[in-house]
């Protein structure tokens, strides 16, 4: 079964593609065919003006139609698009996800903050996680954080933060959302330690990448404070230079980590593991479960 999955998020558009396929013993694998991210960097208006400009929803519509041919030429059988932060902030993100489908014939949806943490984590969950550890799950995107707790099998919390990379670079985080988040971590993870860290999103799978860790290994809170100090220290061209980053990584990648240390702070994690998920692997798995269950029923 081939699918797809569109992520349109506050800092790029991302399309995947990916094959599954039952193994002999019943699991399934998903081998992934085609991952496109094209940086719109819809927040840095929407978080400033609070609306998509007919100039950037022209550059989305291009996109998506992209995305659609590809999706042909792949022979993908079924999709599913949804759109986070930015375009829930957007006053006309209704409106601009209505032309979208007359424009492209591509639905998306307009997920809140708490669905976007359920689609990624509860996807990944059953899979890797022991059952008498806790875990605290960490998303940060440009828009907003994603903070999902799982002890013993069970989700203890999930909770969505406006605190994103595009919106701390454009000055729209204010101390008492930070307070808020802090007071949040601290009393929520209280009754959970110790509790292991696990990271999602682009910036930590870039340290991650950067660290020449071995998969599967952690980074400790120490190391991502020493890429922190680094990091904010170097101009924005050197640091493009020295690391090879594209202009829309190497901007939000200092306030990600910016985040990413302050929550292992609160929440007491000496660690933190990058599985390298995110919203569209999550949107692919449920998917999948979906045209099953439709298969099975004979929808």
């Amino acid at each position: 079964m081939i699918l797809a999955a569109i992520d349109i998020g506050s800092n790029a558009a991302r399309l995947l593609i990916s094959e599954a396929s039952v193994y002999k013993d019943g699991s399934v694998d998903f081998t992934k065919m085609n991952l496109l991210r094209i940086p719109l960097r819809l927040g840095f208006e929407v978080f400033d003006t609070g609306a998509v400009s007919d100039a950037k929803k022209k550059k989305l519509i291009e996109t998506l139609n992209a995305y659609k041919l590809l999706m042909s030429i792949y022979n993908v059988e079924a999709y599913r698009a949804c759109a986070t932060s930015a375009m829930r902030d957007a006053a006309n993100g209704p409106q601009v996800m209505k032309d979208i489908l007359e424009e492209t014939g591509i639905k998306i949806d307009i997920i809140s903050g708490q669905e976007e943490a359920s689609i990624i984590y509860e996807t990944h969950i059953a899979e890797q996680l022991s059952s008498n550890k806790s875990y605290l799950y960490i998303d940060v995107g440009g828009g907003s954080t994603e903070v999902t707790m799982y002890s013993q099998n069970h989700t203890i919390f999930k909770e969505s933060f406006n605190i994103g990379t595009i919106r701390m670079l454009h000055n729209k985080v204010t101390d008492e959302q930070w307070e808020h988040m802090k007071w949040y971590i601290k009393t929520h993870t209280r009754a959970y330690q110790p509790l292991e860290a696990i990271g999602t999103g682009g910036n930590i799978n870039k340290i991650f990448s950067i660290s020449k860790r071995k998969e599967g290994k952690p980074l400790s809170s120490e190391l991502l404070k020493d890429y922190y100090k680094e990091l904010s220290n170097t101009p924005l061209e050197e640091r493009k230079h020295l690391y090879q980053f594209r202009d829309d990584r190497a901007d939000v990648i200092v306030p990600a980590l910016q985040v990413y240390i302050s929550i292992m702070r609160w929440s007491l994690a000496d660690e933190i593991y990058v599985p390298k998920i995110g919203l569209a692997d999550g949107l692919i798995k449920m998917l999948y479960k979906e045209q099953c269950s439709a298969k099975a029923t004979g929808v």
